[in-house]
This record gives C-alpha cells, structure tokens and sequence, in this order.
C-alpha cells in the first residue's frame, strides 16, 4: 500500500481516546485505529525502511502493573527505528524524535568525556546549534541542576554535560499535509538532518 497521510479521523480517534480512555470506547473505535491510525504508520515506515533501516510500532496497551495511572491505552501511535529515530502520532499530530533518550551510567561516562574534549565537544555544541537553527529543539529527558562532579563548574558546553540524555524533538505544527503523501517528507527532512547527530552519538558514546 501507498503511504498518503493521516486522515482527520486519526486525530479525532485520539482526542476520543484521551476523553474516554476506556475498553468500550476502543473496542467501538478499534476499526478507525487500524485502518486510520495503525496502517497509514505502517505504510509510511514501510517506505522509509530503505533509508533509514526497519522500524517497529510500540504496543497501543499500556503497563498499568506499577503506575497510578491505570489508563488502558496509550494516547500515541509511536514507533521506533532500529538505526535511531521515533515517530509519534497523537490528537495533536505528528512528532519525530532522534537521539539518545536514556543513557546506562557507562555510555552516559563516556558521552560526558566526549563533550567536555574539545574536538569532539565543538562538534557536538555545532551540531546541536544546526538543529536548534532549524527550529527543532534538542534536549534529555532530565537534566542535572549543576555540572556533574569532577568536570569544571564553568566548562563552556556546562548545559550539555548537563544532559543524562540528548535527544533531538519536533512536534510538527497541525498543517493539512498531514494528510497528505507530503507528511513524508517532512519526516525524511527532519531524520535526515539529525543524521550526524545520531552519527556523533555512535562514534563517541
């Protein structure tokens, strides 16, 4: 099948969902999810599998077994690919991520060292300053308050050994290529301009 956008029905699929998160509504509006929300993602990552590697469609069910939250099912229709990169639909459409969310406590010593040398931190903070120059944000998941311990105070890149993470984040504005075949491309632009983003973090983390 021929990726050609997300139908308004997809977002109104979630803004239903977030309004009545329950069995009775899903199973109701199971039909929309799979045909409207489920499959025009599969289309899409099954075009962009050439480029950027398989991706997978996380679960629509959440894992209520140790949160407050008992919520049945997700708000999003995410996916992830195996070469780095995340899409996500929710009622307020479509948003891509690349990066490193979480870091293990060995890699995130190692992604510390890298920013605080400077050849490879200058080209870490260029980087960062290229994707924040097109409007995209670039951030972690959660920050530090203060430079961690045993790298000086007034490094000059203090916000990035700041990062326990570093991911690269747009929520694309609600625009009717949405629904359209175009919605590809402005996918394609964003994981292609956070290619040496992901390459840096490949090389030095």
């Amino acid at each position: 099948m021929t990726f050609r956008g997300w139908p308004a029905e997809a977002l109104e699929f979630y803004d239903g969902l977030e309004a009545d998160n329950s069995k009775t509504y899903w199973t109701a509006h199971k039909s929309t999810y799979d045909d409207q929300v489920r499959g025009p993602m599969t289309e899409l990552l099954a075009e962009l599998e050439p480029e950027f590697g398989p991706a997978k469609i996380f679960r629509p069910y959440r894992d209520v077994r140790f949160s407050a939250d008992k919520s049945p099912y997700k708000t999003s229709c995410a996916a992830s690919f195996e070469r780095g990169g995340y899409l996500q639909l929710t009622a307020a459409g479509l948003a891509a991520g690349a990066g490193a969310y979480m870091m293990e406590p060995a890699r995130l010593a190692r992604y510390r060292q890298a920013v605080a040398a400077d050849a490879s931190g200058l080209r870490l903070a260029a980087i960062v300053a290229e994707l924040e120059g097109r409007g995209w944000s670039v951030t972690s998941h959660e920050q530090l308050k203060t430079v961690p311990r045993g790298f000086d105070k007034e490094h000059p890149r203090a916000e990035l050994l700041r990062h326990k993470g570093l991911i690269a984040w747009h929520q694309f504005p609600l625009k009717p290529w949405l629904g359209t075949a175009k919605a590809r491309g402005h996918v394609e632009t964003f994981l292609r301009g956070c290619q040496p983003l992901q390459e840096w973090l490949a090389t030095h983390t």
